[in-house]
């Protein structure tokens, strides 16, 4: 699986997160719902979208391509 799930404090309204998964300066996504989130790197060429469904995350999906 792409998505890791991710160590995230919570205080103050303030969200801190562990970006040591990641390993690099890559480009990520954080998706938060229900007090879990998950973590992403972004693909070089490619669109990541986020499905909801009745105001909760439902699923993630990629779609990744390479330029020719």
């Amino acid at each position: 699986m792409r998505l890791n799930e991710a160590n995230v404090n919570i205080d103050n309204g303030k969200l801190s997160i562990e970006t040591d998964l990641l390993g690099g300066n890559s480009p990520f996504c954080v998706v938060y719902c229900g007090g879990k989130a998950k973590i992403t790197t972004l693909p070089d060429h490619g669109e990541t979208k986020v499905i909801t469904h009745q105001g909760k995350v439902k699923r993630v999906k990629f779609d990744e391509g390479e330029e020719f």
